[in-house]
């Protein structure tokens, strides 16, 4: 009896500690293409007669490189050395929330028929393929900064062959060296990455 009393006393014990744990705080990447202007269609594009002389874009779901491929939120301290914030998370990965990001950042330019996020029933003249290679919040840096490296292939869509690709890069300083701090310098150079991406695809498209 001695033995089971003290059992279920740890067992309470471990039930209260997990109970009075924090729920996690979800953080996610905006579209703040609302409040900035629609982004110059490069050269040419104008001239155009009509958009169904424009090529129609396919945006394969980006991904992540391993290690960031998560909701955690990375940050780092020390070189090669990955860790993530206990009692902060994205809402979903942010590969996943990039994806619409990206379309919508595309779309503005105006240099494509269409921009179609995939699985979609849809064929098109070029596919975008896109990787985060890091969103890291830095804390060897004062103030700390945001970093992101985001790898982009064109490709087209008929003959698979890949027609451009670029690594774009971005830094911000955090507003505060605390997870919510580090998530808008997130967003600021998200946002950034994708007006560089967007700018870059209508100087490539056919």
């Amino acid at each position: 009896m001695a033995v089971g009393a003290c059992v279920l006393t740890l067992c309470g014990c471990s039930l209260l500690r997990q109970a009075s744990a924090p729920p996690p705080t979800f953080y996610a990447l905006d579209d703040a293409s609302s409040q900035t202007p629609p982004l110059p269609v490069a050269s040419g594009v104008s001239g155009v007669s009509g958009p169904r002389s424009l090529p129609t874009l396919i945006v394969n779901p980006p991904h992540a490189a391993s290690g960031f491929d998560s909701q955690r939120i990375i940050y780092i301290r020390q070189n090669h050395q990955l860790a993530y914030f206990a009692q902060s998370e994205w809402i979903d990965p942010p590969a996943h929330m990039l994806g619409p990001l990206l379309v919508t950042a595309v779309n503005r330019t105006g240099a494509f028929a269409a921009v179609v996020l995939m699985p979609a029933t849809a064929s098109g003249d070029l596919r975008l393929d896109t990787e985060i290679i890091r969103l890291q919040h830095n804390f060897q840096f004062s103030p700390s900064r945001v970093q992101l490296t985001l790898r982009a292939y064109l490709i087209d869509d008929k003959t698979r062959r890949v027609l451009a690709w670029r690594e774009f890069n971005a830094e911000a300083e955090a507003s505060s060296e605390t997870p919510q701090g580090g998530v808008t310098a997130a967003n600021e150079v998200v946002q950034e990455v994708l007006e560089k991406l967007a700018q870059f695809l209508t100087t490539r498209q056919k």
